[in-house]
This record gives structure tokens, sequence and C-alpha cells, in this order.
């Protein structure tokens, strides 16, 4: 990349509104609205103020649906397959709640998965007196058969659910989807993928991976609003889908009866975010959504190169756009994570998630249009002088 690219780039940071002196490497936990998005939710709310009734009763059910539409074709999937819920753990929750799970029924899950998903299976498990099996899975990673192999070891004749990240989230690992997806229909497991960190971030094809259900976050890597997401159910699982939270579960403007009524119309809420979502599928567009996966992608690798080089930091997947996308994990010296974070935060401005799992603490920079190499290198800096003493 040369100089002219790397000052298009950087004029990117200008379209958010972050703070100055900030250093924001954390765009996989909350990542921040251009100002073109949050924009156009402000015009969206004068719209609805504008005249409260006419537009939830008349016009919601339809300009939902257009953003379906808009999010099903960046999805690979059909508009009819897809219901709009706040995020991702909104989406878990449903999915949790349409499987039918029987005393000594098991539920097939992996270390990399994240917390809350894990901590929701668990309790569903518990009240159907069935059993979730977490399955470790070997770090490095090296390779994607492998993975498969190591995953499925603990399938049973009693799996009946497999649930599996298509990013990690505090390993930041792409997992070799298609392939698990094809292993678990073998199995006649039924798929739920945690997805959240992969719309936009991926050219996620979502009929091609033939799951059950995919849950998504747009607040991420699209740039949606916060409180935006959607729900994925194959055809086959759209009869058992049942909502975590019931109203009328109809249409109000008289449209032809659908699986997604119940999602559409929860009681009065503010429709705007979700309204915006067309507006940040436009504005990656600008740049092009591969244009934009490569640049993020080479932050990553930097960042990569650099923590490894500087810190002697191990990465626990190979150098491989197949494995890491916009985010990376690395392994650091071993010590307690919260009070680094937050000296990256109170010292330098940093901020950036330092996760402990599984014994190991690890550092998660993730990258976006706002993102430059200098604040890459502000962050190896200030590790090199935390670690030091």
């Amino acid at each position: 990349m040369n100089g002219e690219d790397e000052a298009a780039w950087h004029a990117w940071r200008d379209e958010w509104s972050l703070a100055d002196g900030l250093t924001y490497l954390n765009n996989g936990s909350f990542g921040p609205t251009p100002r073109a998005v949050s924009a156009a939710r402000r015009r969206w709310m004068d719209v609805v103020e504008s005249d409260p009734h006419d537009f939830l009763v008349r016009q919601l059910g339809p300009r939902l649906g257009e953003v379906r539409a808009r999010l099903a074709d960046l999805a690979g999937t059909a508009a009819d397959n897809l219901a709009l819920v706040e995020n991702a753990t909104v989406a878990m929750n449903i999915a949790a709640a349409s499987v039918d799970l029987r005393p000594g029924d098991e539920v097939l899950a992996n270390d990399h998965e994240y917390g809350a998903v894990l901590r929701l299976w668990q309790r569903v498990c518990q009240r159907a007196g069935a059993k979730l099996v977490v399955q470790p899975l070997t770090v490095p990673i090296r390779d994607g058969e492998a993975v498969v192999d190591e995953l499925f070891t603990a399938a049973t004749d009693r799996t009946r659910i497999l649930v599996v990240s298509h990013i990690t989230s505090p390993t930041a690992v792409v997992f070799p989807l298609e392939a698990i997806c094809r292993r678990a229909r073998e199995l006649g497991l039924v798929t739920c993928v945690d997805g959240p960190h992969a719309i936009a971030m991926l050219d996620v094809q979502i009929d091609a991976l033939g799951c059950d259900y995919y849950t998504a976050s747009c607040h991420k890597w699209l740039c949606a609003p916060l409180g935006t997401g959607f729900l994925y159910v194959h055809p086959r699982r759209q009869h058992a889908v049942a909502p975590v939270l019931v109203s009328w579960g109809r249409t109000l403007e008289g449209d032809t009866a659908s699986w997604r009524d119940e999602f559409n119309w929860i009681g009065s809420r503010d429709p705007s975010p979700f309204l915006a979502v067309p507006a940040a599928i436009d504005f990656l567009g600008k740049v092009g959504f591969e244009s934009f996966r490569r640049r993020t992608h080479g932050l990553a690798a930097y960042a990569r190169e650099q923590l490894a080089s500087c810190l002697d930091a191990a990465a626990l997947v190979p150098d491989d756009p197949q494995w890491y996308g916009s985010m990376i994990s690395m392994r650091l010296p071993d010590g307690e994570s919260e009070p680094l974070q937050r000296a990256l935060w109170e010292r330098y401005r940093i901020e950036i998630p330092i996760v402990s799992w599984r014994g190991m603490r690890l550092v998660r920079p993730s990258c976006h249009l706002y993102t430059q190499r200098d604040a890459i290198d502000l962050l190896v800096n200030a590790l090199k002088e935390l670690l030091s003493g």
C-alpha cells in the first residue's frame, strides 16, 4: 500500500464521532456507528414521530421487509428466512427456546465459544435434564480438518444440537464452518451458529452452510446502530420457532401470515435502528466490502506481526485470512487481565479487551476503517511499558 492509499484510508476516521485522543481497538465488542448511519437513524425517528400510528400500523411491516431484503442479499439467503431482532443474544435465546430437548440429550459446543452463549445453553440443558458438552480444541490451530475431527470427537448417540461460532469471540478464530455444518448434518444434528462477528467481516453465505439457525448482530462490523441483529431460520425449522416475548403475533397492516409475525411486533419500540441498517450497508458499499475486508485484515495482520516481534506474543492460528479476519487474538505473558485492560485505558486511552481464556491472557485488537497503523503501534508500545514493570 503506497502513501497515497494510506492517506485515503486515514480520511475514513472522520466518518466517525470517536473522541479526540481515543485509540479504539474494540470494534469486536461495540462497534461505533458512523455519522452517516446515525443521521439516517435520526431521519427515521423524525418520520415515525410525524405520525406514529400511521407509521407503526401501516408502514412498519413493509419497511422492515425492505431491511430484511437488504440483509438477506448481504448474508446469502432469502428475506423470508430472516427475522429482525436486537442482537445475536436475543436471536440465540429464540433459537434455544425453539428446540426440543429431552432428559439425557446432549448439546455439543467447544471452549472457544462466547461465555454468554455457553451460559444460556447450560441453563437450557439444566431445565430440560440434558447435558452441555464443551469440547476443548487444541491451540495453536493448524488444520481445518483436525478442528472438525476434534470437535466431533465429543459427539455421541445422545447429541442432538451443535452450537458453534462462525468467528469466535475470545480467540478471534474463523472456524471452518461449512465443513463443521456438513459433518453435523451427516450426524443428524440441529446446527445453531453464533455469527455476530461474521456479518461484513466475511462474505457470509448462509444458504451454502445448510445450518438450522444463524444468529447475528449488525452493530459490529456492519456499522449499524446498537440494537440491530437478525435470526436466520432454515425453512425446515420455521414451524417450530417460538418467541421469547409474546405479543399479538400477527401483522398489523394485513399482510399474509408468516413465522416472522411474532418478531415484527413485540409491543411499542423504536424501529429507527433497524430502518437505518440499509444506510450502514450503503456506507460500507462506498469503499467496497472486499476492499474493507482486505484493509482490515491487513491491519490485523500488522497487529499480529508487531505484537509477535515486540512482545514475543503467540498467535493461536496460522497467518492466513482463512483463519482470522479483522481481529486477532495474541497470547501475552501470564498475569491478571482486568488490571492490564484498565491500565491501558487509564494511562493511554486505549480501548481494547484483555481476555482470560483457558488459563491464558489474550489481547484482541480489532480493526475497522477508522483504524490506522499508528493506533497499533501505540498499543504495542503501551503494552511493552506495562508488561516491563
